[in-house]
């Protein structure tokens, strides 16, 4: 490089320089066996990534199943509709609520009391009886499950052994007009334990409904394969006088929960009502709001038919 003057040998390589820094610098490479080669990173840079591109995804949040929700709404809408079929199933059994005196071929007294169990499972309504003298049935409670379509009967006999029977109805549902030319209901009710106890002993309940005031307890016994064999018969009169079972017939004495015939009067909200026995009468209690909507929406509907 000649320069005229110094001024202008200092003027050129200024220029130089300043034109030099402005390129871009590229990165150092190194030959590979095959003779290509590979560009070699500067310490503090990093490679890009496909991901920095990208948005990060918000974490998929699990569904719970009892919380509020269209999941939740639907497990809740699942459970209502099971009571509602339990309830359906039990209804043409409500003829058994009430207090009852037996007594057996073996000259053993038995009193029964039926009532509505709606507060020991509320998923899973039932009646139950408790007779203090019973022999065969101490204590019971009977349901249905609509899964399986059958009916489920656990029971406690008076030695405190439980045993469980399951089964349906043998002879259908009827109301027949008797002599009063009121409804009598009968039916036959067969419940049966799946399989024999640590005894070797299989046990079967028959309830057999005659009419509205008077039902046959019939109790079967075998060994391993040998047939059923009755073992003992406890007729049953009810107390009191007897119940209809047209709705019409209940007039304001319907019950609110249950929707037989009244028995006892409850008040809510400065309004009377009726229910049926002390199951009916503890749900009622427990919550009354509940009862009387559905009551309430049940009356208008049949006052709109």
């Amino acid at each position: 490089m000649k320069c005229d003057t110094i001024g202008t040998c200092f003027l050129v390589l200024a220029t130089t320089l300043t034109l030099g820094c402005a390129k871009s610098v590229a990165p150092p490479q190194t030959s590979t066996s095959d003779g290509s080669t590979n560009q070699v990173l500067a310490a503090d840079s990093k490679p890009a990534r496909e991901s920095d591109s990208k948005p990060k995804r918000k974490p998929i949040k699990p569904i719970e199943i009892n919380a509020s929700g269209s999941a939740g709404t639907t497990a809740a809408a699942d459970t209502g509709e099971r009571v509602e079929s339990a309830r359906a199933a039990l209804k043409p059994l409500q003829i058994l609520i009430g207090n009852w005196n037996g007594t057996s071929r073996k000259a053993m007294l038995d009193q029964p009391n039926w009532v509505w169990d709606l507060k020991t499972d509320p998923k899973q309504p039932a009646i139950r009886i408790k007779s203090e003298k019973g022999q065969y049935v101490r204590d019971g409670r009977l349901t249905f499950s609509p899964a399986s379509q059958e009916y489920e009967f656990t029971a406690t006999d008076g030695d405190g052994k439980q045993r469980v029977f399951r089964g349906n109805f043998s002879q259908e549902v009827q109301d027949v007009a008797g002599d009063d030319k009121k409804l009598q209901r009968t039916y036959k009710l067969e419940l049966t334990e799946p399989k024999a106890d640590t005894d070797g002993e299989q046990w079967r309940v028959v309830i057999n409904q005659q009419e509205n005031n008077r039902y046959i307890l019939e109790v079967d016994r075998k060994r391993g394969s040998s047939p059923f064999l009755r073992i003992d018969t406890i007729n049953t009169q009810r107390e009191g006088t007897s119940f209809a079972l047209s709705d019409t017939d209940y007039g304001e004495k319907t019950c609110v929960v249950s929707q037989g015939l009244g028995t006892t009067s409850v008040s809510y909200m400065g309004k009377s009502y009726w229910v049926c026995c002390s199951g009916c009468k503890a749900a009622f209690e427990d919550d009354p709001a509940k009862w009387v909507a559905k009551f309430e929406a049940l009356t208008k509907d049949k006052m709109s038919k």
